[in-house]
């Protein structure tokens, strides 16, 4: 499902985009205009496995492995066949990467990673982490998540990506030094933001709401097949009670033994089927999930956007207000009540020294607020101007995965009713033969 981005946003990537918080990441990147990783690297992950070792508190842990495997496509295409090269991570390192990629390109919709624990589950399947199917499942997920990024035309150039596919050991130092941690914007930041604004962008209030109904209908709809999933398994194993008791009787007639025999295997297969039905149906429930985790990602670039505005915003305030004191310093009117005009009512004014002194000071300030609107007014609309593109990019992606994923998923309903039929019809067969 991974798909290579275009051209357009890889120019953004690259040095057209100038945001100020991509610019202490800038030797991270590796840009090639027009082209990404997946187009010079195959990347997979190729298996999982169960290990036992001591975590941070030194106490005894069992966790699962995911062994990645990387391969030139230069050498392929040359007529070799070397052997991957391969290196082992635990899915919180896919955790850190993600982090990384989410504070140091925060105009992206940063593909999620599978979830972490089984939600959605009918009583059939387990919640259990370690539950063998669940861990295939996170390993095809963990896959998607890197042939998402190593197929994006920014995300795939940045170096930490490549130390992670290619340095098993050394990689958690590299990302560390580039500090995104302490470049993280904290929740409460965010939220305050939220509420603050005064001229929210319209595209971006209207993207997040889409996010949120985006999270609300997969989420219901995952509910619902969660429901249905239960039920059918129900119905397919209660055929398997046809099968037995068309064996039974089969023994107590003799000219119609052998067709409630035959009926009796039909109906037993039918009942058996369900398990690899099902088991095809977590995989279209799997590509939802990974949308109704893509509605965080989304709505995370649109809350980045109202920080940005935010600042903004309070940098044109602070601004404007500090203009203000210069004029009533400049002419001795206060225009508002306040406590500066109240203390030379009671005190006397100022001296001329200390109003040059003051309106020297206020110039200053005034210079380096003008400086910081016009540098947060390029940044908000570089990050405007990014995200909007990568937005585009991710809605054509996911009309194209939705719709995939449905068909799939209707084919496979309407070959399940098939075999339905099918199975009544050997049946009938098998009757009219008594």
């Amino acid at each position: 499902m991974a798909d290579a981005g275009n051209k357009e946003s890889a120019t953004i990537g690259g040095d057209e985009f100038t945001n100020t918080e991509l610019e202490n990441n800038k030797n991270n990147t590796m840009v090639q205009e027009g082209s990404t990783l997946l187009r010079r690297m195959e990347i997979s992950v190729a298996e999982a496995e169960k290990r036992t070792g001591k975590n941070t508190v030194n106490m005894q842990e069992i966790f699962t492995v995911y062994l990645i495997e990387t391969r030139s496509i230069d050498a392929i295409t040359e007529g070799h066949n070397p052997a991957p090269d391969s290196l082992w991570r635990r899915y919180s390192e896919f955790e850190i990467l993600r982090n990384y990629l989410l504070v140091t390109y925060p105009f992206i919709v940063v593909p999620p990673l599978p979830e972490k624990r089984a939600e959605f589950v009918w009583h059939k399947l387990s919640a259990d982490n370690m539950d063998p199917d669940f861990v295939e499942r996170r390993r095809v997920g963990l896959e998607n998540f890197l042939l998402r990024v190593a197929s994006h035309s920014v995300l795939s150039n940045d170096k930490i990506l490549y130390h992670f596919l290619t340095e098993e050991h050394r990689w958690k130092e590299v990302v560390y030094e580039t500090g995104f941690q302490a470049k993280a914007d904290s929740r409460i930041k965010a939220l305050s933001a939220t509420f603050r604004v005064k001229n929210p962008d319209k595209r971006f209030t209207e993207m997040k709401h889409y996010s949120d109904e985006l999270q609300s209908l997969t989420s219901q709809l995952l509910r619902v097949r969660a429901r249905v999933a239960d039920r059918l398994y129900g119905v397919y194993k209660v055929h398997g009670n046809y099968g037995r008791v068309f064996s039974e009787w089969s023994a107590l007639e003799k000219e119609m033994g052998d067709g409630l025999q035959s009926a009796g295997h039909h109906m037993d297969a039918y009942a058996a089927s369900v398990d690899d039905i099902l088991e095809e149906e977590e995989h279209y429930a799997d590509q939802l999930k990974e949308y109704l985790f893509y509605a965080e990602a989304l709505r995370a670039v649109c809350r980045k956007h109202e920080l940005t505005q935010y600042e903004l915003e309070m940098a044109s305030s602070d601004l404007i207000s500090k203009k203000q004191q210069r004029e009533e310093l400049a002419t001795g009117m206060v225009r508002t009540f306040s406590f500066k005009g109240m203390t030379n009512k009671l005190f006397g004014q100022e001296t001329p020294e200390q109003r040059e002194a003051k309106l020297s000071l206020l110039e200053e300030q005034i210079v380096q607020g003008e400086e910081t609107v016009t540098e947060k007014t390029v940044e908000c609309e570089e990050y405007v101007k990014g995200a909007w593109v990568d937005m585009q990019r991710f809605k054509e992606q996911k009309d194209r995965d939705l719709r995939e994923a449905l068909i799939g998923y209707a084919i496979m309903q309407i070959s399940m009713c098939k075999k339905g039929i099918q199975v009544w019809t050997n049946a009938k067969e098998c009757f009219h033969k008594m």
